[in-house]
């Protein structure tokens, strides 16, 4: 997967179908979007496009780091996600500017698809109905899908951070479709548990949604090795 960062080096590339949202967590409602976008742009063979947004817009504490996010964007199959720095400046563009300026005259977006409960442009005014309008104005196709329920239990971004800080990682990995996972770098701390024999690998978080302190089992992945600890 290609990834273009900031709204310069972006071209009109062939039939693109674009996912649009943050997609922090990249949960089970999340994939279904980009599996589809994916699908989508292979049978009319187009470009399949995801346009996040980093740091998060509502100034959420994230699940998962930029770097995090996109290696797991990448393994749904995407040609290309595009990274828009969610800065004062780009906040304050109207919806219809975003849609006119960004997705239609320099991407060339010919498909987008989104939640259907995702909002944009200056102080998250647009909407599913302001995309709809949109969508006829500039002659691109929309598909929104609907939230995800698991137990009656909407799927969403916020509740799985208040899962993961509560400990609950059972319950969180079950709506993320796999284990909750820290990325992080390896840092020196002070030693004391290699000289009692039971050496460890200290984590500085690249995210801020961690469990809560604890003794937990778990697969560590380095340089693309899997390990036990």
């Amino acid at each position: 997967m290609k990834v273009i960062y900031g709204l310069k080096q972006i071209k009109k590339l062939r039939k693109p179908v674009v996912a649009l949202g943050v997609f922090d967590g990249l949960h089970l409602g999340h994939r279904r979007i980009l599996k589809a976008v994916a699908d989508k742009a292979k049978r009319i063979k187009g470009t399949s496009i995801v346009v996040t947004f980093w740091p998060h817009p509502q100034k959420e504490g994230s699940i998962y780091s930029l770097e995090h996010r996109l290696r797991l964007i990448s393994e749904v199959g995407m040609d290309i996600c595009i990274v828009i720095r969610f800065n004062k400046r780009f906040s304050q563009i109207p919806a219809e500017d975003f849609i006119r300026d960004i997705l239609v005259n320099k991407i060339g977006a010919q498909y987008i698809y989104v939640g259907r409960n995702f909002r944009f442009g200056k102080q998250a005014r647009g909407d599913f109905k302001t995309l709809d309008k949109l969508s006829h104005m500039y002659n691109f196709k929309l598909k929104a899908f609907d939230i995800i329920k698991i137990n009656n239990q909407a799927i969403s971004s916020t509740y799985i951070r208040r899962l993961i800080a509560k400990g609950k990682l059972s319950a969180a990995g079950k709506l993320l479709s796999r284990p909750v996972s820290v990325l992080g770098t390896v840092v020196r701390g002070t030693s004391l548990a290699a000289k009692l024999g039971f050496p460890t690998a200290n984590i500085d978080p690249h995210h801020e949604v961690l469990p809560p302190p604890g003794i937990y089992a778990v697969s560590v992945i380095f340089n693309n090795k899997e390990f036990k600890g």
